[in-house]
């Protein structure tokens, strides 16, 4: 193949060494005058390099690549760069796309190491989830990490996947992934594959194992995990909104400060959630509004307040039981600890004991332009302070009565019986973007 003057080839490898080449990616490297890589692979691939090629690693150096290549470029050098499998798929193609000039690079991919897994699995792979944490050495996953943390990325992809192959580091490995998914409670929902030292002797491939079992287990690097939910154990899926007023209950427990279905599907309306919004969930109950709220938000976040220390016990066993994770959740008795939350774009107050005045004065003053408050009432008492502290502030609101009734049996006929009216006041700064 005719290498281009001032031009860069990146070459997708294996470990596998020279026989995960192409005849014509064989051709490039052996013309090159800059090889950078990973020191293994420019030690597999020596054989085909000239006495006057020179051999780089940038482990380490990522920052400099960029200006390497076009260094080398711009003095008519040919260069290429190793990158494992497919360079594209969160791989070094997409790091130096954005920091070269156009027309730098070419690139020849070969199999990803998720293909050879997936193959190695006999697995179907359309529609699987591909996520990298070949990164910094960020810790374990612990309770309120950030999205800072190397693993935030599988942990916002896991409760929407069903197949999943991840991209390990010796630091972020099978083992702490497996710990994180045990963290979080959700063992019993998936399953691991391990895929070792793929495309070389050493091969090794470990299928169906439960978490705990590669918990506290040693793989040999590199290696590919692919996590798959469990069917055995799922149950049906779920509505994307309405749950039943059962999903936010342990079993055997009686429904208790659940803001009802019918209830709960205009308040999430009225609150105006968007994909990205924050939302709080004030005098949380049993969590059912910001719970179901989190699953509406794939890239918002959802930070409730609940000040009983048994509730909040149930709330994240539902939590966890619903794999919802971009919620966070403060056993305490509002306002005390919300200083450190985001400033939200909607508010939910279902509870206030006894402080909702202060309660609608601190949404007011943080909430972001154009943010939602939505408050749920059951006594004319709240309901005209509500009112008065709205007033009082200048805020316009709307005001609904919500009243529902549900068929019950009688003899071989059936009755409605009602429950009780609840009142529900949407405020916001502009009344033209109230319901």
């Amino acid at each position: 193949m005719e290498q281009q003057p001032n031009s860069c080839w990146i070459i997708g490898v294996l470990d596998s060494g020279l026989d995960s080449l192409t005849p014509a990616a064989r051709g490039v490297m052996e013309e090159a005058d800059l090889v950078l890589g990973d020191p293994r692979f420019l030690q597999l691939f020596t054989p085909l390099f000239g006495p006057r090629t020179e051999c780089r690693s940038f482990a380490g150096h990522l920052k400099e690549l960029p200006d390497w290549i076009t260094t080398a470029c711009r003095q008519g050098r040919r260069v290429v760069v190793l990158a494992t499998g497919d360079p594209l798929l969160s791989g070094v193609a997409g790091h130096l796309r954005h920091k070269l000039a156009a027309g730098y690079c070419r690139i020849l991919p070969t199999l990803s190491t998720p293909q050879l897994a997936f193959a190695r699995l006999g697995l179907p792979w359309t529609g699987a989830r591909i996520v990298s944490v070949h990164a910094r050495d960020g810790g374990e996953w612990h309770a309120a990490p950030g999205m800072a943390h190397p693993l935030y990325s599988l942990y916002q992809a896991l409760p929407g996947a069903d197949l999943l192959a991840v991209l390990t580091s010796p630091a972020n490995s099978p083992a702490r992934i497996a710990r994180m998914v045990m963290h979080l409670g959700w063992e019993e929902q998936f399953q691991m594959a391990v895929a070792e030292c793929l495309a070389t002797p050493q091969e090794r491939i470990h299928p169906e194992l439960r978490p705990a079992q590669v918990a506290n287990s040693l793989f040999a690097d590199p290696n590919v995990v692919i996590v798959q939910r469990n069917q055995e154990v799922s149950s049906a899926p779920l509505p994307v909104l309405g749950l039943a007023d059962g999903c936010f209950l342990p079993e055997g427990s009686a429904a208790s400060l659940i803001t009802k279905r019918e209830v709960r599907v205009i308040a999430l309306a009225n609150l105006v959630l968007h994909s990205t919004r924050i939302v709080w969930d004030l005098g949380a109950g049993s969590g059912s509004v910001g719970l179901e709220a989190a699953r509406l938000l794939p890239q918002g976040w959802v930070c409730a307040v609940e000040k009983d220390p048994g509730r909040c016990r149930q709330i994240e066993q539902v939590r966890a039981r619903l794999c919802i994770n971009n919620y966070q959740l403060l056993n305490s008795l509002a306002p005390q600890g919300l200083e450190a939350w985001p400033d939200p774009d909607s508010v939910f107050i279902g509870g206030s004991d006894g402080g909702l005045p202060e309660l609608i004065r601190l949404a007011v003053r943080r909430l972001r332009p154009h943010g939602r408050l939505v408050i749920t009432l059951v006594t004319l008492e709240n309901l005209s302070r509500t009112l008065d502290t709205l007033r009082e502030i200048g805020w316009n609101w709307r005001l609904n009565q919500i009243q529902i009734s549900h068929s019950q049996p009688i003899l071989s006929m059936h009755r409605l019986v009602p429950a009780s009216p609840v009142w529900m006041v949407t405020a916001g700064q502009s009344a033209t973007e109230l319901p």
